[in-house]
């Protein structure tokens, strides 16, 4: 099993918080070969009655390295590996990546991150590690 982001808490907190049940922790995807991946949590919440359950998954990431854009790369190759996976075993699941508020201004307010919000290449949510909870959607919140 992998090591937890240090923020791994403080998400789960928010998220809960924020109405989500959590599901998975971790959220395991068993692919067909035997071997597994792990992203960081599984969550669900009653949308509408009509509705029913909306489901997510959630990577969690620091952005604690030197290189913010290391980080960056090293974020989205995790994203668009595990969200592909997501559409072909769990396609009712959206993937969101769970970043600090400082992180969106520091990475996703610059055009390398704000590229790939703009062209829907990841979905985004930030937190505050201090309070626990989640500050901004992106592109929106969730129905």
């Amino acid at each position: 099993m992998p090591a937890r982001d240090i923020y791994h808490n403080a998400v789960k907190q928010a998220l809960q918080k924020d109405g989500w049940t959590i599901t998975h922790d971790p959220y395991r995807l068993k692919l067909s070969r035997g071997k597994n991946l792990f992203v960081d949590l599984g969550a669900e919440r009653l949308i509408a009655a009509e509705r029913g359950l909306e489901k997510i998954a959630i990577e969690v990431k620091s952005f604690r390295s030197a290189s913010d854009m290391k980080d960056l790369e090293d974020a989205v190759g995790q994203f668009v590996l595990y969200d592909h996976l997501l559409t072909r075993y769990d396609p009712e699941r959206a993937l969101y990546l769970a970043v600090p508020e400082a992180v969106r201004t520091s990475v996703f307010e610059e055009e390398a991150g704000a590229v790939l919000l703009e062209d829907r290449v990841i979905r985004l949510f930030t937190f505050s590690p201090t309070h626990e909870v989640i500050v901004q959607w992106m592109p929106q919140t969730p129905s």
